[in-house]
């Protein structure tokens, strides 16, 4: 049975859950899809990040990597299209280092698109009333770093999938930032699943719009 290797991060910048963590962990030891769900929990620190991600990747030998994010004050489950090669980190992570237009590969490409059906995971988290859209940023900090690192790691190897999707606060943490958008652990659980399901499916990504103006 192919595996597929999902991965959260734990709890920074003085919060006390990661959503992404809560949530992957359910997922972990599931069969979806026809495949084996594996999950691991990543450091939020530039480099010891993408070292533990890539010995779960040497471990576990998947057929897609799936990495899960926090994107407190966004509304909905977002599918991120492409990672940027740079480190500037508005907050130090959770070894303090503060990296500054540092590029994450070294002569590296200066982006790298995301190989999962992200339009079609959106249209489906869509028509199940779950609110999903394409982003055009990870940001800089260590999700974007994440993504650009799984995606150097995996470039050239068109068998194994790989991608990005950040979430919302849990309602847990909305309460504390009032006004801040948030989506319950059990609809990103179904997200999630459908996101898993369909990538492992489709091997062509819909032409839809999925764009944005600014």
């Amino acid at each position: 049975m192919q595996k597929v290797l999902i991965t959260g991060f734990e709890p920074f910048d003085g919060e006390r859950v990661n959503p992404s963590w809560e949530v992957v962990k359910q997922l972990n030891d599931l069969e979806l899809g026809g495949a084996h769900i594996i999950a691991r929990q990543l450091p939020c620190v530039f480099g010891e990040a993408l070292t533990v991600l890539n010995a779960a990747i040497d471990e576990v030998q998947p057929a897609m990597v799936l990495a899960i994010g926090q994107a407190g004050g966004r509304t909905d489950i977002t599918l991120e299209r492409v990672a940027i090669n740079v480190d500037d980190a508005r907050i130090p992570d959770n070894q303090g280092q503060q990296p500054i237009d540092q590029a994450i590969v070294a002569d590296g490409p200066a982006a790298y698109f995301s190989t999962l059906p992200i339009k079609a995971v959106v249209n489906a988290m869509r028509e199940a009333g779950i609110p999903a859209s394409v982003s055009q940023t990870a940001g800089t900090y260590v999700c974007n770093h994440v993504m650009y690192g799984l995606l150097h790691r995996l470039s050239g190897q068109q068998v194994v999938k790989g991608g990005f999707i950040h979430i919302p606060y849990l309602p847990e943490q909305a309460a504390q930032h009032p006004g801040a958008p948030s989506m319950a652990a059990q609809t990103v659980l179904f997200a999630l699943e459908m996101a898993i399901s369909i990538a492992l499916q489709v091997e062509h990504d819909l032409k839809v719009v999925g764009g944005a103006t600014h």
